[in-house]
């Protein structure tokens, strides 16, 4: 009779595991977006201020192009090839509204945790990260997704919604959108987080 208790309990352990453990299709969310994080001149209220104008304006300056880009790949390579014209574009703003610092652009990997945002809900992971650092970079942040334009709306009333999620699949959508996959969330985050660590 123990055997028989202990065998269930096993068989139940391992399915609920079974379910919880993701798909490669949820795996990919990594891999299939590119975040974006400003980082501000200081926590000055003004430089705060600062850097929400820079990401309304990085957004929607940007942004709508990458959406119409035909994938995470292109996008990746148009945001390297506009890099240049991102800090240049950022600089002639911040003279325009009175600042003289310095702007950097920069593409390459980051971890990020997890982060619920209005609608939508991303694993901690590695990501193709866009940063901006405004000046010194030693402000309080702000993130986001620059690929898909999950988050255009921040910037402008004529952000496409939930037509963001385009380039995502099914699977993808459903992760980042139902509560029903909080539990496979934390296993990715788990996960990312002992393969970064070994990696």
């Amino acid at each position: 009779m123990k055997e028989l208790i202990n065998s269930t309990i096993t068989l139940l352990l391992v399915t609920l595991l079974l379910g919880a453990i993701p798909t490669d299709a949820e795996g990919d969310i990594y891999k299939d977006t590119i975040r974006l994080h400003i980082l501000a001149n200081s926590d000055s209220e003004a430089d705060q201020a600062l850097k929400i104008r820079v990401r309304d304006y990085v957004l929607t300056e940007f942004g709508e192009a990458l959406r119409l880009s035909g994938g995470v790949d292109r996008a990746k390579e148009e945001i390297e090839a506009m890099l240049p014209e991102i800090e240049e574009s950022i600089s002639e703003r911040l003279e325009e509204w009175g600042f003289s610092y310095g702007v950097r652009a920069v593409i390459g990997q980051e971890w990020y945790d997890r982060r619920e945002y209005e609608g939508f809900c991303l694993p901690a992971g590695n990501y193709c990260s866009l940063r901006i650092l405004i000046g010194s970079g030693e402000g309080q942040n702000w993130w986001c997704v620059m690929y898909p334009p999950l988050c255009l709306e921040m910037a402008s009333e004529d952000a496409p919604g939930d037509d963001g999620v385009i380039d995502y699949t099914k699977e993808e959508i459903l992760l980042i959108k139902s509560d029903q996959y909080s539990v496979k969330l934390k296993i990715l985050e788990e996960l990312s987080r002992l393969f970064e660590k070994n990696g």
